[in-house]
C-alpha cells in the first residue's frame, strides 16, 4: 500500500483537488486498492471546511466529486504515516518541514516535481481565481506522481 498526503495552505482548494484527481487516477488505472490518499492543510484556518466552491465546481467539470471531504491540519505523526507528502508551493513545503523537523527520509516532495517542472508552484486559485490553471498544474503533477510510481512497481 502505497500512502500519499497532498498539502496546501488550507486543505480546502489545492490539495483536495490533488487528492480527488490523484484517486481518480488510480481507479480508472485499476489500482485503487494499493493506494491510499488524502489531503491537509498547513494552516488551521480552515479546519473542518469542505471543498471550496469553485474547486468543487472545476472537479465537477472533469466529472470527480469530493464529497465528505473537511480540511484538516497536518500532524506529526502524518511523517511515519504516509509515504509521500506532496506540498503545492515552496511556503507549504517549508512549512511542513518545519512541522516534521525537516525531511530525514526523503517523503516530501513539490507536486510539480512529478510533471517535470520541480521548482514551480501550483497556481494558487485563491488569489488569482484561476480555477483552471490549477487543474492544469494539479493534473500534470498526479500524472507524473502515478507514472513514476507504476515504474518504481
Amino acid at each position: 500500500m502505497t500512502r500519499i498526503l497532498f498539502v496546501c495552505h488550507g486543505n480546502i482548494c489545492r490539495s483536495p483537488m490533488a487528492e480527488f484527481v490523484m484517486k481518480d487516477l488510480v481507479a480508472a488505472a485499476g489500482a485503487a486498492d494499493r493506494f491510499e490518499i488524502a489531503s491537509a492543510a498547513t494552516s488551521a484556518e480552515e479546519i473542518g471546511n469542505g471543498v471550496y466552491s469553485p474547486a468543487r465546481q472545476e472537479l465537477a467539470r472533469h466529472g470527480i466529486g469530493c464529497a465528505g471531504h473537511a480540511a484538516r491540519r497536518i500532524r506529526r505523526e502524518d511523517y511515519d504515516r504516509y509515504d509521500y507528502l506532496i506540498g503545492m508551493d515552496r511556503a507549504n513545503l517549508a512549512n511542513m518541514r518545519r512541522m516534521w523537523d525537516g525531511d530525514p527520509a526523503g517523503k516530501v516532495h513539490a507536486l510539480l516535481e512529478f510533471a517535470g517542472r520541480g521548482g514551480e508552484d501550483v497556481a494558487d486559485p485563491w488569489y488569482t481565481g484561476d480555477f483552471k490553471a490549477t487543474w492544469r498544474d494539479v493534473l500534470s503533477g498526479c500524472q507524473g506522481l502515478l507514472q513514476r510510481l507504476e515504474e518504481q512497481r
